[in-house]
Parts: structure tokens; C-alpha cells; sequence
């Protein structure tokens, strides 16, 4: 299955106010989440075109990466407070992204929540959601 091919489901107790924060961990669980995901990347086969978009040096980025997720998941703007507004498209308009690219990405998040202490039908649910900022960030065909 591709990640274009996630079926949507009704998922009411996640989205709202700070649940999805909250399920992840809170700013704790969201940074194990980002170091797992980009243990993945430094890993995965697959992933290498994308880690080599990324510094070698991945502090900035596990925590920009952090900081994002704990905002878009209800808690805290702490990438606002840190780095200022994000707009994804043009944070990431500089790499070609395709949707193999877009794939990668998903596919270190799908092996870094496998690690998560998260219920599962919230790992689905995030993986289902991370689809969309993941294909804002593609600008190619």
C-alpha cells in the first residue's frame, strides 16, 4: 500500500485541543518520536536521498522537527516561539521532493512510531495526518 492509499477514518477523540499532544507524550514523547524517526533515516536504505537533504549534523533539525510536531499536534507553539511562523511548502522548496520522497518520509515515521508507547489506533491516526504536511512539502510531480 502506498501512503497515497491510507484510508481515512473517523477518528473522534484525536485533533481536538491538546489530545493528539497529549496521546504523543506531550514535548517528551514528541522528541523520542523525532530522534527514532531520524535513527530511521540514517538507517532506512530508502531514506538516504532524503537524509541527504538534512545536515550532517542533525541537532537544528530533530529539533525544528520537534518543536513543529508539538504545535501541529495541539501543545505549545514552540517552533513559532523559537524559529518564527513556518510555511512548508517554501521551508522545503529549495529540495526536490516527488512522492517517492514524500514516501521516504513517511516510511522513517511509520518505523519510528513503531518504537512509540503510543496506542495504535493514535499511530495510525498520526501517520494518516503526517501524510498531509508530507505532501505539502512535494513540488514535484
Amino acid at each position: 500500500m502506498t501512503f497515497s492509499e491510507i484510508k481515512k477514518k473517523d477518528w473522534p477523540s484525536y485533533g481536538v485541543g491538546d489530545t493528539s499532544y497529549q496521546a504523543a507524550g506531550g514535548e517528551a514523547g514528541i522528541r523520542k518520536l523525532v530522534d527514532d524517526f531520524y535513527d530511521a533515516m540514517d538507517r532506512l536504505p530508502g531514506a538516504s536521498k532524503i537524509r541527504a537533504m538534512h545536515p550532517v549534523d542533525l541537532a537544528i533539525s530533530r529539533d525544528k522537527l520537534a518543536r513543529f510536531l508539538c504545535g501541529w499536534l495541539g501543545g505549545p507553539s514552540l517552533y513559532a516561539e523559537r524559529y518564527g511562523s513556518i510555511n512548508i511548502p517554501q521551508a522545503h522548496r529549495r529540495f526536490e521532493i516527488g512522492s517517492s520522497e514524500r514516501d521516504a518520509w513517511l516510511s522513517c515515521m511509520a518505523e519510528a512510531l513503531k518504537n512509540q508507547p503510543y496506542a495504535e489506533e493514535f499511530k495510525q491516526y498520526l501517520l494518516e495526518q503526517l501524510y498531509i504536511p508530507a505532501e505539502r512539502s512535494r513540488n514535484k510531480a
